[in-house]
């Protein structure tokens, strides 16, 4: 089939506004059936799980529904997906749980590749109680991050692995089947994996990448904001969380904890269906669809950053930091003689949004020698449309070449 993104578009009540969004990295827009699960579970009548009063099922079907759309979109048992505020939140209850187990001296690999919510936890984590973070580097010429720079940092007192399926600031997407393959053999760690950016471009098997989590922000592909980890259950039955003493000792609920966001939940599941409907296939289950309408979607944001990349390159003074062979649809730049923001500034002036900074990506930027200040990052999402990369290219033609 091919993709009809001016149908997609349709979808999408935001665009009405007449931006062109390059902002999905940070937080994509929402169609509107998004916004009409959240608000039909806000407009009905609901009470805390139970099975007793239809209030009650109604929560509880929003919560097995969204587990269920959840191992869906990941490759992952829905019995091992847990909820959250955040990834960045979750993260830390993760890293504060698995910190019990570790004893002075024992070890932590993070990236330089990675967003600060998978790096900043993991060493607060290890210092705590006396463990030692090890930083893997990357080429920042190349953008690569491949499975020997985790390996020189492994040892028999490596307790986990912290790293990006995708880098949300250049776009890199290491060999995450080929890194945790390496860290399984070579020592007992666990493997914690950021998917928050990655997970908005590509098909997610959590289980055949080898990673024992799987982070990712349904508000990065499509949904609401809010955070998912996905772990097999036997690994989560072997955490245990700080909770309260009432509360269940349940595989996930154990992780939850307090009322959850139905709502939320709701635009999740809304989320993750529209994403399988992408493939204009109706038939085969929604995990069959998702695969579908992924490898569209993948086609899709090809043809449009074939159609920018090569003439963002050949722009006057613009160094391009986004490397990598294999990369999501992400470019992150600067010019010479401007600063970034001024940039985007100047596009923001022309209804194009395309923000700079380092996106929490802090040891990333620096070590791509940009310092705190990081570069314009331009990313593509479901709805861009050859119309948004032409608006780009000339807005910046005319700032570039007058």
């Amino acid at each position: 089939m091919t993709y009809d993104v001016a149908a997609v578009r349709s979808h999408f009540p935001a665009l009405e506004e007449g931006a062109a969004h390059f902002d999905g990295p940070g937080g994509t827009q929402s169609p509107r059936v998004v916004g009409e699960a959240v608000a039909r579970m806000l407009g009905s009548a609901v009470a805390n799980r139970g099975i007793v009063t239809r209030a009650e099922r109604r929560a509880e079907d929003a919560v097995t529904q969204c587990r269920s759309a959840l191992g869906d979109l990941l490759g992952t048992d829905p019995q091992g997906v847990v909820f959250g505020r955040s990834m960045t939140d979750l993260t830390y209850d993760v890293a504060r749980m698995l910190a019990k187990t570790w004893a002075p001296g024992d070890e932590v690999v993070v990236t330089r590749l990675d967003h600060d919510a998978n790096v900043r936890p993991w060493v607060q984590a290890a210092e705590a109680v006396g463990a030692l973070p090890r930083f893997a580097d990357f080429d920042p010429t190349t953008g690569e991050l491949v499975p020997d720079d985790i390996a020189a940092h492994l040892s028999d007192r490596t307790r986990l692995v912290a790293v990006t399926a995708a880098s949300n600031l250049i776009g890199t997407m290491p060999d995450i089947a080929a890194i945790t393959r390496l860290v399984h053999e070579r020592t007992d760690a666990l493997v914690y994996v950021d998917g928050v950016h990655y997970t908005a471009h590509h098909t997610v098997d959590r289980i055949a990448s080898g990673a024992d989590f799987w982070a990712c922000s349904p508000y990065k592909f499509l949904g609401p904001h809010c955070g998912v980890v996905a772990a097999d259950p036997a690994l989560l039955t072997t955490l245990r969380p700080d909770k309260l003493l009432p509360a269940t000792d349940a595989v996930p609920e154990r992780f939850e904890l307090g009322t959850l966001p139905y709502e939320l939940m709701a635009g999740t599941t809304a989320a993750i269906d529209f994403l399988a409907g992408l493939s204009g296939v109706s038939a085969g289950s929604r995990r069959d669809r998702l695969v579908a309408a992924y490898a569209e979607l993948d086609k899709h944001e090809r043809m449009l950053r074939d159609r920018l990349e090569p003439t963002v390159r050949d722009l006057p003074g613009v160094q391009v930091y986004s490397n990598a062979t294999h990369r999501t649809p992400t470019l992150l730049l600067t010019v010479a003689g401007w600063d970034s923001q001024d940039v985007r500034g100047e596009l923001a002036a022309r209804w194009i949004n395309a923000p700079a900074g380092n996106f929490y990506a802090l040891e990333c930027s620096r070590h791509l020698g940009l310092g705190d200040a990081g570069g314009l990052r331009i990313g593509l999402a479901p709805y861009t449309d050859e119309n948004d990369i032409d608006r780009l290219l000339t807005a910046l033609r005319e700032l570039l070449l007058t």
